[in-house]
C-alpha cells in the first residue's frame, strides 16, 4: 500500500513542481515588440515578474535600441553616453536576475518622450504563495505536455491502487 501511496504523491508533484517553479519568457509589448506607439506602461501593468524571468526586446535595429537606465534617467529620458551600456540586436534577451524596479528606454532621440520606455518590478522568487483561489493561475502556467502528463501519471497512480 505504501507503494501506491508514494506513486500518488509522485503524480501530483510531478504535475505541480514544474507550474510552481516555471520561470517566464517575456516578449516587451508582446505581438508589437519594441517600437513607437505602443503603451509599456499598459502591458507590464497586469504582469508580475520575478526573478529568473526574461524579458526579450523584439524590434527593428536600424530604428531603434535598449537602455537599461536608472529611475532618474528613465523619468528625464536620458540616455547613457556609454553605448556599452545598450543593447542593439533587434533580439535582445534580459535575465532578470535581482529583485528591484528596472527601467528601459529606447536611446534614439525622441523614442523615449514619445513613450518608447518600460519599468517593471522585479519581485523575489521566493515570494509566498499566492492564495489558494490563485491555483488557477498556478495551470494556466502549465504547458500541454506538463498538464498531460500530470493526469496521465494520475490516472496510473489510481488504476495502480484499484
Amino acid at each position: 500500500m505504501a507503494v501506491h501511496r508514494s506513486l500518488v504523491i509522485f503524480a501530483i508533484v510531478a504535475f505541480m513542481a514544474p507550474t510552481i517553479s516555471l520561470a517566464m519568457d517575456y516578449v516587451v509589448g508582446d505581438d508589437n515588440g519594441w517600437k513607437l506607439e505602443v503603451n509599456y506602461t499598459d502591458w507590464a501593468k497586469e504582469k508580475q515578474f520575478y526573478v529568473g524571468d526574461t524579458l526579450l526586446f523584439k524590434y527593428n535595429n536600424a530604428s531603434h535600441n535598449v537602455y537599461k537606465v536608472t529611475g532618474d534617467d528613465f523619468n528625464s529620458c536620458n540616455v547613457p553616453s556609454n553605448n556599452s551600456l545598450g543593447l542593439f540586436t533587434g533580439n535582445d534577451k534580459i535575465n532578470l536576475a535581482a529583485a528591484g524596479k528596472k527601467w528601459y528606454i529606447c536611446g534614439v532621440t525622441g523614442h523615449c518622450n514619445q513613450g518608447m520606455k518600460l519599468k517593471i518590478t522585479v519581485l523575489d522568487s521566493t515570494a509566498p504563495a499566492p492564495p489558494p483561489n490563485a491555483a488557477s493561475t498556478l495551470l494556466a502556467k502549465a504547458t500541454n505536455f506538463q498538464i498531460v502528463l500530470g493526469m496521465t501519471l494520475s490516472i496510473a497512480a489510481a488504476l495502480i491502487m484499484v
